[in-house]
């Protein structure tokens, strides 16, 4: 690209091309600069020691036998804000048909077909979803059951509301991300179909890992300084990969203390229970994805996995 300044005004002179004055850096700033660069080596060194040392606690003995029940615990954990919610409707159908036609002033043919369909579909969904059966379908129901219950009960305006349900979602795309999995063993001898089910699963992952965080951006207010630092922290290694097995587990930690301890709706009256009741599993389904995401790790695209390779 050529010159775009003001004529005449990029003259040579001694100062730029002689042996005039020349800023270069001082030894002191060099070495400042060396014994930085050092200090913080050895403190990512010792980070990285104890992590891996706390990771290493999930290969004991014990937990070895309980991995191959925790796909189906964390399964059922997704699952059971969907098995709640389709309880509640039931059970609570006169107040839903009543809610949606006097306050929401929907027809009452279409208040009858929506919630028997949204309360079947997540019913049967989840079953399905737990037996490994039509997972692609079950997790688009699903989802759709989420964007529709908000559209028609009218939520879509709250935070917090949303950030969660985007969690949930989130959950169930880790989720379905086995799937790819499961179909690249059964197709080992194709290889082209194997990196694509593999790049799938990286991407579902990836934006599974990104819709939890977003949960935990309302989640840190009115917490204390050592929770705030805590998920801060763990919140930005989970998103990028980055110690995820010991990410998820501190953040499920985090997430489970705090839900028994806000939401423990089986102490509260009638009037709570209700919402108290909804946010309890939702936050157990977050919880649920955390704890799958501790069994397949964050997938090609996060930092544990280029540390892998390089």
């Amino acid at each position: 690209m050529s010159y775009r300044g003001p004529v005449n005004s990029f003259q040579p002179s001694a100062s730029s091309f002689g042996t005039g004055n020349r800023n270069f850096p001082s030894q002191n700033a060099v070495s400042d600069k060396a014994n930085l660069q050092h200090k913080f080596k050895q403190f990512k060194d010792k980070f990285e020691h104890y992590t891996d040392k706390i990771e290493e606690l999930t290969d004991y003995p014990i937990v070895i036998r309980l991995k191959p029940y925790i796909p189906t615990i964390a399964k059922f954990f997704i699952v059971a804000t969907f098995y709640e919610d389709s309880i509640r409707i039931v059970t609570q159908w006169k107040d839903q048909v009543f809610y949606l036609h006097a306050w929401k002033h929907y027809p009452v043919l279409f208040v009858y077909l929506f919630l028997a369909v949204v309360s079947c579909s997540m019913f049967v969904g989840s079953t399905l979803l737990i037996l490994n059966k039509y997972k692609f379908y079950t997790t688009g129901v699903l989802c759709a059951c989420i964007v529709l219950q908000a559209l028609v009960y009218g939520l879509v305006t709250g935070a917090p509301f949303l950030l969660r349900n985007f969690s949930v979602i989130g959950g169930l795309l880790i989720e379905l991300s086995d799937t790819f999995a499961e179909n690249k063993v059964t197709s080992g001898m194709l290889p082209e179909l194997g990196n694509k089910n593999s790049q799938r699963k990286s991407y579902l992952l990836l934006a599974g890992r990104i819709l939890i965080v977003l949960m935990f951006i309302g989640f840190t207010f009115n917490k204390s300084y050592i929770t705030l630092f805590l998920t801060m922290v763990f919140t930005v290694f989970f998103a990028i990969g980055y110690k995820t097995k010991l990410s998820s587990l501190v953040l499920g930690f985090i997430l489970a203390f705090y839900n028994m301890y806000l939401n423990h709706y089986w102490f509260r009256t009638l009037t709570e229970r209700d919402y108290l009741k909804y946010e309890f599993y939702q936050n157990l389904s977050i919880i649920g994805a955390l704890l799958l995401v501790t069994n397949t790790g964050a997938g090609k695209l996060s930092i544990d996995e280029k540390k892998k390779i390089y």
